[in-house]
């Protein structure tokens, strides 16, 4: 479904994929959960492969190397090799690199994926103030200490640059939300009083970095977070996917601000090889496959029938056609997707 121009894709009756030649992919929440795999992601991405649409897995994840996260990929059944994946290290490594001499110091305060990236810069990851280091590198790390911390607030007090890899607050895992790089990246801010320049989604350094490794022409970003993945396509005038198997629901895309709704819907990766079912207006409100959603009495109600994600397009369509720049409000659109069993 195309939402900001609902003509666009209304005479394209082929899959959604047919329309794009790279998929830049969001992992945490979109291709696995965990250690585990969405059901049915492995599946639509080799048929994508065998379809010749280019893979690049994009992750705001930081902690692990692109070699690393090719190989929990390719043992979860998804085709990926080292040079598919672009992370928000690299992204990091490569901002530092264009702003500081070559041979520099960088504290890190994460995992080897930054460390690694810095290197391939020709930059030297070090882990002490004292080293008197040009900037300061942070992004997650299961091991990430306070002593670490505390040396990245001193360094960046001592006017090192400050970069976070991402912002996100929050990391989905097989556990539920646990914090996440931004969360943590707010200990050096504070005890530095300096805000960091984050590299992450959905600033446009990480997609920056993307497109110069893939050289996509028809891009389409896949994400599951409005705040990252989606924002990030809006703000680098690329189309996105929104799959419902991660951190986004259906209250939070029909209550988005403009800059947060997604080109399309999904509840997963198998909706890239569905065929395009166009949303259309009309006297009676906007309609999607069996539903139609319209105002009344300031409420949006759904009526009709089939696949319950039809019904969220057309929902979307429809409160995103009354909110103009605006958000919905939640009380008048939260009854759509109980009714839609979503």
């Amino acid at each position: 479904m195309t939402v900001g121009d609902t003509s666009a894709m209304s005479e394209n009756t082929g899959a959604l994929v047919d329309a794009y030649d790279t998929l830049l992919l969001d992992l945490d929440g979109v291709v696995y959960l965990g250690k585990q795999a969405v059901p049915g992601a492995p599946e639509a991405l080799v048929k994508a492969r065998d379809l010749g649409v280019r893979l690049a897995y994009v992750t705001n994840n930081a902690s692990r190397t692109p070699g690393a996260i090719a190989q929990h990929l390719s043992q979860l059944g998804v085709p990926a090799a080292p040079a598919d994946v672009v992370t928000s290290a690299q992204a990091a490594a490569r901002l530092v690199a264009e702003r500081v001499p070559a041979g520099s110091a960088v504290l890190v305060v994460g995992g080897m994926g930054l460390r690694m990236a810095l290197r391939e810069h020709g930059l030297r990851p070090v882990t002490t103030a004292m080293d008197d280091p040009a900037a300061v590198v942070q992004g997650i790390a299961e091991n990430l200490s306070y002593g670490l911390l505390s040396e990245g607030a001193l360094a960046v007090r001592r006017g090192a640059w400050f970069v976070a890899a991402n912002g996100d607050t929050t990391m989905p895992t097989g556990r539920g939300e646990q914090p996440g790089n931004g969360a943590m990246s707010r200990v050096i801010a504070t005890a530095a009083g300096v805000e960091p320049v984050v590299a992450g989604k959905p600033e446009p350094p990480l997609h920056r970095e993307s497109m110069i490794r893939t050289r996509a022409e028809r891009p389409l970003i896949v994400g599951d977070r409005l705040d990252t993945d989606i924002e990030g396509a809006t703000r680098a005038g690329v189309d996105s996917l929104l799959v419902l198997t991660g951190v986004a629901g259906p209250l939070d895309v029909l209550t988005a601000a403009p800059r947060h709704r997604p080109t399309h819907i999904a509840a997963d990766l198998s909706g890239l090889h569905a065929p395009v079912v166009p949303v259309r207006p009309g006297l009676g409100g906007w309609t999607c496959g069996g539903w139609t959603a319209a105002w009344q009495d300031g409420k949006l109600v759904l009526t009709g029938e089939g696949d319950p994600v039809d019904g969220l397009r057309a929902a979307c369509a429809a409160t995103w056609e009354a909110a103009g720049d605006g958000q919905a409000d939640e009380d008048a659109v939260k009854a759509a997707p109980a009714s839609l069993g979503l």
